[in-house]
C-alpha cells in the first residue's frame, strides 16, 4: 500500500512535462537549421546577383540535390520558405523559442512588419498554440485592433510596453464568434447565445483578449427589492476591473444601453474594490446603432462600449471595406476639425 497517493500522477506529471521540453528543443533546433540554410542559400544568391535566372536555378538544383535524400522538405517550396524566413527575421539570437515551426510559418504570410510583430509578441505573451495563432489571424485581429487605434499603440499593448488607457484599446469591434456554430439564418434567443458562450468559453475568453478570467452568468443584482441580471460578468487583471457583458440578439436600443450602465454604476459603487478601475460594460449585439450609442451616453464615456458579433469569420473584401469606411471617417473628422 502507497503511503502516499500522488506519486504515480506526480510522476506522470513530470513525464510529460519533460516530453515537453523535450518537443520544444527537437522544434527549436528544427527552427534554427531552417534558418541556417535559409541564410546559406541567400548568400549564394547574392554572389551570383550578377545572373538574374540565379536565385532560380539554384533553388531547383538544391531541392534536385537534397530532397532524394532528405525528403520533402527540402522541397523547390520549401527552400524558398526558409530563404524568406531568414530575409524575414534576419538575426537568429532574435528568434523566440517559444514559437514552433508551425507559428512562424503562419507568420511568413504576413508581409506588414507592424502586423507581424504584432502577433508574435502576442503568441509569446499569451503562450498560443499553432491553431490559436492560426485563428487570430484568420478573424483578422491585428485589423480589428487597428481600426479603432494607431498601429504604434496596438503594437506597444501587444508587446507590454504600455497598459490599455481605455477599453477601445482591447476589446474588438466586431467580436468574431465562429467557434459557437449558430448558424447566421437560424433565430435564436439571447439565453441561447449565452449559453452557446459557456459551451466555448475558452474560445471565447480567446477572442475577448488578454487578461479575462470568467466570474458569474446571470449574476443576480439586489436593488431595494427589485432583482436584474447581468447576462456575463468577467475579470480583467491587465485593466484590473469587472468587465460586464448585456448579449443582445435584436436591435440595439437606448433601453439597453441604460440597463447596462445601471449595471456599471452597481458594480462600482458595491462590488468594486478602491484600488480597482472603474466596471466596463460591454453590449455584445448583433446590430449596432453608433449613433444610438453616442447620443444615450455622456460624451467622452470610455466604460461603456458596443461591439457587434458576427458568427463567421471575415471575408478579405469585407476587412478592405470596413477599414477603408474607418479611414474615410478618419480624414472627414479632421477636415471638420
Amino acid at each position: 500500500m502507497l503511503q502516499n497517493q500522488s506519486v504515480i500522477p506526480d510522476i506522470k506529471a513530470i513525464i510529460a512535462a519533460s516530453k515537453d521540453k523535450a518537443i520544444r528543443a527537437v522544434d527549436n533546433e528544427r527552427t534554427l537549421m531552417y534558418w541556417y540554410i535559409g541564410q546559406r542559400i541567400f548568400e549564394e544568391e547574392q554572389d551570383g546577383k550578377d545572373r538574374a535566372d540565379y536565385g532560380t536555378y539554384l533553388i531547383k538544383f538544391l531541392s534536385q540535390q537534397l530532397q532524394p535524400e532528405y525528403g520533402s522538405g527540402f522541397s523547390v517550396r520549401q527552400l524558398e520558405r526558409y530563404r524568406q524566413f531568414y530575409r524575414m527575421f534576419p538575426i537568429a539570437s532574435a528568434l523566440r523559442t517559444q514559437l514552433s515551426w508551425t507559428q512562424y510559418k503562419f507568420l511568413l504570410a504576413i508581409e506588414n512588419q507592424y502586423k507581424r510583430e504584432f502577433y508574435v509578441a502576442e503568441s509569446v505573451k499569451n503562450n498560443w498554440t499553432s491553431r490559436q495563432l492560426e485563428r487570430q489571424i484568420n478573424s483578422s485581429l491585428y485589423e480589428r485592433l487597428l481600426i479603432s487605434n494607431d498601429k504604434e499603440s496596438v503594437l506597444a499593448v501587444a508587446k507590454n510596453e504600455k497598459l490599455p488607457s481605455d477599453a477601445k484599446e482591447i476589446i474588438k469591434d466586431p467580436m468574431y464568434l465562429e467557434f459557437l456554430g449558430l448558424k447566421r439564418e437560424a433565430a435564436y434567443y439571447e439565453r441561447d447565445l449565452e449559453s452557446a458562450i459557456i459551451t466555448h468559453l475558452q474560445d471565447f475568453l480567446l477572442e475577448l483578449g488578454n487578461g479575462f478570467s470568467f466570474v458569474a452568468r446571470q449574476k443576480r443584482i439586489h436593488i431595494d427589492g427589485d432583482e436584474f441580471f447581468a447576462d456575463l460578468v468577467f475579470y480583467n487583471r491587465i485593466l484590473q476591473c469587472f468587465v460586464i457583458i448585456e448579449i443582445k440578439t435584436d436591435k440595439l436600443t437606448h433601453q439597453d444601453i441604460g440597463q447596462l450602465q445601471m449595471y456599471v454604476n452597481y458594480y462600482d459603487r458595491v462590488e468594486k474594490l478602491p484600488r480597482e478601475n472603474p466596471t466596463i460594460g460591454i453590449l455584445l449585439c448583433a446590430n449596432k446603432n453608433d449613433g444610438v450609442v453616442k447620443f444615450t451616453l455622456p460624451e467622452n464615456e470610455k466604460n461603456i462600449v458596443a461591439s457587434q458579433y458576427e458568427l463567421y469569420l471575415p471575408t478579405e473584401q469585407q476587412l478592405l471595406e470596413a477599414v477603408n469606411i474607418e479611414l474615410q471617417n478618419f480624414e472627414q473628422g479632421k477636415e471638420s476639425e
